[in-house]
């Protein structure tokens, strides 16, 4: 099974760089240091590191910022690599981590790519961020006898099923990981019944609980609604997908005829090759936009504010009065909704909420979020929550609440590799 998933790849290789370059017409970044998607770097820049992180793209890097940090500060002479797939996840490594970090793409998993990779940074632990899966690569780390953990590990019940049907691929991949620090027990029973051996597995819970949110970035969110957005009640609608903007702006359309007529609505949409599209719908719509990059205040007459920039989203939240977070109106999965509770904000999402699945359920216990099915209950729960500040306050209270109770990962995940690592 290995030796066909590789021809496959191999196969598939060519297409996998014109797809590259197909992205690359709206977003040139993906065009952009291909090379390092085959693993070929300077001659003469092999270095060794001691801990090698993965995170897929945005949100699994903004997971992993507390705990680089943190080993950055208790272990200054670390030499740290940390990978990604996408140019929003690179842009954001580079913006929080700068040179205090080694950085690149993720090579695809061909068996020469990622022995190529392997013998260059030469790793002493590798670690995984929630899913990723890579059977080359895994075994390139046990051949290479890398320490391989997946920490924040999360599998849902649909991505079990797949790699039960895939076993004969996906099990012996598994045999080289040296632990697994799940997010819950159900992630952990999951992890073994796709044949993560029980003794290697172990509940730490969500990382995603210890963000911490600096008073500065508060402060300036607080600043910019002062200067900016006076005078209205802001709807800051974050990582939004394609579909899930002209349903927004419709409601606010709705909203501010009938209820808030005070209501702006900020958007911040997901990808940044659509920041262009977005403008567009509003523009068809009839709606006056002001431009996030334009530096220009909001007037009574502002109908949106498209926050076309990368990076701000925590101040952003800090500006507004209400969020919705996006990729919950449309079957993507929904996206982080504890950013928004810990800067300290009332939170709605939609009814998609598959890779948030145990953290909805345990807000909406905690009374700290409202989850709407349907447009209609959206539109609802905005203009409830308009006329009852009390609530939003009581909500804001609850929800910073739930994350103080499920803080704690970020230690036991720390001393999970300080022990598996030689530290300088």
């Amino acid at each position: 099974m290995a030796w066909f998933y590789s021809a496959l790849l191999y196969l598939l290789l060519p297409l996998m760089l014109l797809r590259l370059q197909w992205r690359g017409i709206k977003s040139p970044a993906y065009r952009q240091r291909w090379q390092e998607r085959l693993a070929c770097y300077p001659p003469n820049s092999t270095t060794t590191t001691h801990i090698w992180f993965h995170a897929v793209s945005v949100g699994e890097a903004e997971a992993l910022f507390p705990l680089v940090q943190q080993l950055q500060a208790r272990h200054p002479s670390l030499s740290l690599l940390v990978t990604c797939t996408t140019p929003t996840g690179s842009a954001r490594i580079k913006a929080v981590l700068g040179n205090s970090v080694m950085h690149v793409y993720l090579p695809y998993d061909t068996p020469d790519a990622v022995q190529r990779f392997i013998r260059h940074f030469n790793p002493q632990l590798a670690v995984i961020v929630e899913t990723e899966i890579w059977p080359n690569l895994f075994h390139a780390c046990a051949r290479h006898c890398v320490p391989l953990y997946i920490i924040n590990a999360r599998l849902s019940e649909k991505s079990a099923r797949g790699y039960q049907k895939l076993s004969a691929l996906i099990k012996p991949a598994l045999l080289p990981i040296s632990g697994i620090a799940a997010q819950s027990d159900e992630d952990a029973k999951r992890y073994a019944s796709i044949g993560v051996p029980v003794e290697r597995l172990q509940t730490v819970g969500n990382i995603k609980f210890d963000v911490s949110i600096p008073t500065t970035v508060i402060e300036q969110g607080q600043l910019l609604k002062r200067q900016l957005f006076s005078g209205r009640f802001v709807w800051l609608c974050a990582s939004t997908h394609a579909d899930e903007e002209l349903v927004l702006l419709k409601i606010y359309q709705s909203l501010k005829a009938s209820a808030i007529p005070e209501l702006l609505i900020v958007l911040v949409p997901r990808h940044p090759e659509r920041f262009a599209a977005v403008n567009k719908i509003a523009g068809q719509l009839g709606l006056d936009t002001v431009l996030r990059t334009s530096s220009t205040p909001c007037g009574a007459a502002t109908d949106v504010y498209l926050a076309d920039t990368m990076g701000e989203l925590k101040m952003l939240y800090a500006a507004c009065d209400v969020a919705f977070v996006g990729g919950s109106l449309v079957p993507k999965g929904g996206h982080n909704i504890l950013e928004p509770t810990a800067v300290g904000v009332p939170v709605l999402f939609g009814p998609f909420m598959d890779n948030f699945k145990d953290i909805a359920k345990g807000i909406l216990q905690a009374e700290a979020a409202i989850q709407c099915q349907e447009p209609v209950e959206l539109t609802a729960a905005i203009a409830g929550l308009y006329a009852a500040p009390l609530q939003r306050r009581l909500m804001v209270e609850q929800g910073k609440q739930f994350l103080q109770g499920n803080r704690g990962a970020l230690e036991r995940i720390s001393q999970l590799l300080e022990q598996g690592l030689p530290l300088p």
